[in-house]
């Protein structure tokens, strides 16, 4: 699948990103809401970014207890059912006088169930596209994750200053609403990929299953850390350059859109597994000149090209796809969402920690250079397990035992 026409000819996934765009833009005006309206409550910045970015860390506690679902579950029904929960949970979040434990309560339960929904999603995509069309679509999903936020932070912005946070929570509770819809009227029902009950043990051991191939383990890391480490850079724009993060961000935003399109739609597809490390080094090795503090307009050059290395995460998850069943492809895919939330929340606190003892200047030009020896660590570890001799009817990363049932 070479084309952006055959793919959206393909059956469910105009629907399926259609309720995705709904999902994404309730979820981008309903966080820049509730950190606005804690913050105008508490008065506290750390409370507010809490609320807001609280969720990606409370998947990693997800990620422990609910991925088993994302395989042994209905997709439709669960996005649907997760979609209604989630414009639950935010109508909560908009009843005047809710104390700010009860706040936190409900934003760690939201991010709980926000585990299992992105394993759903990833694995549902997965079955929607045949094998040579994934890349391409996951590359439309990206640009189409970029485009949401800049316009639905844009918006929520602009909502902010017209109305109360609490009417922009309960305006995000609708797109929730909508999405719900959307996937309940524009996929079919399907079966789960794979037997057997959710729970906490299957869980468990699948995910013990799929860290227990070495290629796996260095195809995570290599999602997981050097993307991390430079989300950490990315999250010093504010302190880097107050009156232009918006510019920073935005070119960063132009160059992820540049990257997901040309690797998705112009590069071979025997070409892309060679250009894994290349892209995660051009991550990274712009940030390197940050230590001599140039201006806007070279720092949004410089964010504008590095941001072309974040399509690496394409040509990886197409990696490890082909190391997995199909079968376990919804567990698969949340555990790369979980890890790359969790690292990129990590890549943050250590950048912070680290512009605070240094500059911040200083602190992009460290992570930069973190992540290009994390990227050149990996790449030698993979020539080295590439050299070693399979075992005889097996390929390198295939599960030695089928996943565990309950």
């Amino acid at each position: 699948m070479r084309s952006y026409r055959t793919l959206f000819r393909t059956p469910e996934f105009t629907p399926f990103l259609l309720s995705f765009a709904a999902d994404a833009a309730a979820r981008t005006i309903g966080g820049l809401a509730l950190a606005t309206l804690v913050f105008r409550a508490t008065g506290s910045p750390l409370l507010s970014a809490a609320s807001m970015f609280g969720p990606q860390l409370a998947q990693l506690l997800g990620a422990t207890f609910l991925l088993s679902g994302a395989d042994r579950l209905p997709p439709r029904v669960i996005l649907s059912g997760l979609a209604l929960a989630f414009a639950a949970g935010t109508a909560v979040l908009a009843l005047p006088g809710l104390p700010v434990w009860a706040v936190f309560a409900v934003v760690l339960l939201q991010g709980l169930v926000a585990s299992l929904g992105g394993g759903v999603r990833g694995g549902l995509l997965n079955e929607i596209l045949s094998k040579d069309g994934y890349v391409l679509g996951r590359s439309v999903f990206n640009m189409l994750w970029g485009l949401v936020q800049m316009a639905g932070f844009a918006t929520g912005g602009a909502l902010l200053a017209l109305l109360s946070p609490r009417t922009c929570l309960l305006l995000a509770a609708a797109l929730y609403v909508l999405s719900a819809l959307v996937t309940r009227l524009g996929l079919t029902a399907r079966p789960p990929r794979s037997s057997g009950r959710p729970s906490l043990s299957a869980t468990w051991r699948t995910n013990a299953l799929l860290w227990s191939s070495r290629p796996r383990r260095l195809t995570y890391l290599g999602l997981w850390v050097p993307n991390g480490l430079i989300v950490g850079s990315d999250s010093l724009y504010v302190s880097y350059a107050p009156q232009a993060a918006g510019t920073l961000y935005a070119c960063g935003a132009l160059g992820m859109f540049v990257g997901d399109m040309a690797v998705g739609r112009l590069v071979p597809p025997a070409v892309r597994p060679r250009l894994a490390t290349p892209l995660r080094l051009l991550l990274a090795a712009p940030y390197l000149f940050f230590v001599l503090r140039p201006g806007v307009a070279l720092s949004a050059v410089a964010a504008t090209v590095a941001s072309v290395g974040f399509a690496a995460s394409l040509v990886l998850q197409e990696r490890l796809m082909s190391l997995t069943p199909d079968d376990l492809a919804g567990q698969t895919l949340g555990l790369h969402a979980t890890g790359m939330s969790a690292l990129q929340g990590v890549g943050a606190a250590l950048a912070g920690a680290l512009a605070q003892l240094t500059s911040p200047a200083t602190a992009m030009t460290l992570m930069a250079a973190g992540s290009i020896t994390v990227t050149l660590a990996l790449a030698a570890l993979g020539r080295h397990e590439e050299r070693q001799p399979a075992v005889p009817g097996t390929h390198p990363g295939a599960l030695s035992e089928p996943a565990a049932t309950d």
